[in-house]
């Protein structure tokens, strides 16, 4: 493996790293190129009509609402860390990205990647209060205490993701600077480290695992409780509860299961991980705004709402 070094009067004298990419055929990188450059169209597009029908459409008084609007905000924000880069790179002969650059993309990933896993857990939340304490639900989810949790989630991947690249930054690089990826994540660049990673690679998984399974379990309770208190209500409620929690559990199982195959594990990397990584980097926060508008029917009439309402001022303009 070659190897790129340059004398610097710190222990660290690797001042960029090179990605292998998704591939290093030329027309297969041509093809991946049209297909990613249309999902983070469809990402970006899906996202913001979610974000400016809730602000517009009067959803965002509602607090499951309220939440759906950040995840699409923290959805775009996600897959911007890591999609416009891979993308120009898939038609670059020289895929570098400099040593800041790198950090800056692991503490974006777990950044907002951290945030994403919070406000799907916050919204589980919601969904069990809306439907197991319906007569309390105005109080319990108040517009201070959503305020409070959102804060939370944010804090809470701040905090991860800023112990995940102070155990990176801490190590010294000093070549072989190639990294069989297409974007800087914490174990493909550990292994580039001149310097023994058992423990800080140790903590990295206890952080990320923790975080990952432990609420995919809260999330799975969650869903077990709702589930099984559904069977007393209605048929019509049931109708209604289903096709709510139908889309979470969906995103749920789409987003966490690449997550805790990713990041429940030690330091091992295997081939099928970059894929893996595609799917929740660039795949789920595609499917979010599909999953919530297909299956959500005060979505869609909102949306509806919103653009015969801008087709009636464009009409009238005239």
């Amino acid at each position: 493996m070659a190897s790129w070094t340059h004398p610097m009067e710190k222990l660290n004298n690797v001042t960029e790293f090179i990605f292998w990419g998704l591939s290093q055929n030329p027309e297969i990188e041509e093809i991946c190129f049209v297909i990613f450059l249309f999902f983070y169209l469809v990402i970006l597009l899906g996202n913001f009509l979610i974000m400016v029908t809730v602000c517009q459409g009067n959803l965002f008084k509602t607090p499951m609402y309220f939440f759906l609007n950040f995840l699409s905000f923290v959805d775009i924000c996600y897959s911007s860390v890591t999609a416009p880069k891979m993308i120009m790179d898939l038609l670059a002969k020289n895929k570098s990205i400099s040593y800041a650059g790198c950090m800056l993309q692991v503490f974006g990933v777990h950044f907002f990647g951290c945030t994403e896993i919070f406000i799907l857990t916050v919204m589980a939340y919601d969904r069990y209060v809306a439907i197991c304490k319906p007569l309390h639900y105005m109080t319990i989810m108040g517009r201070e205490k959503c305020n409070k949790m959102l804060l939370g989630t944010w804090v809470g991947g701040f905090l991860h993701s800023i112990i995940q690249v102070a155990l990176v930054v801490q190590l010294p690089f000093c070549g072989p600077n190639e990294i069989d990826h297409y974007f800087c994540d914490v174990h493909p660049v550990l292994k580039l480290a001149c310097a023994d990673t058992y423990i800080v690679s140790a903590v990295v998984t206890a952080n990320s695992g923790t975080i990952a399974l432990g609420s995919f379990v809260i999330l799975l309770i969650s869903y077990s409780i709702i589930l099984v208190s559904l069977w007393k209500q209605s048929a019509e409620g049931r109708r209604k509860a289903l096709s709510t929690c139908g889309s979470h559990i969906a995103v749920v199982i789409i987003f966490f299961g690449p997550c805790t195959f990713m990041y429940m594990r030690p330091d091992t990397t295997f081939s099928e991980d970059k894929m893996v990584a595609v799917f929740y980097t660039i795949v789920t926060p595609m499917l979010n705004p599909l999953i919530y508008t297909l299956r959500n029917a005060e979505v869609k009439n909102a949306m509806r709402k919103l653009w015969s309402r801008k087709a009636f001022w464009e009409a009238s303009g005239k």
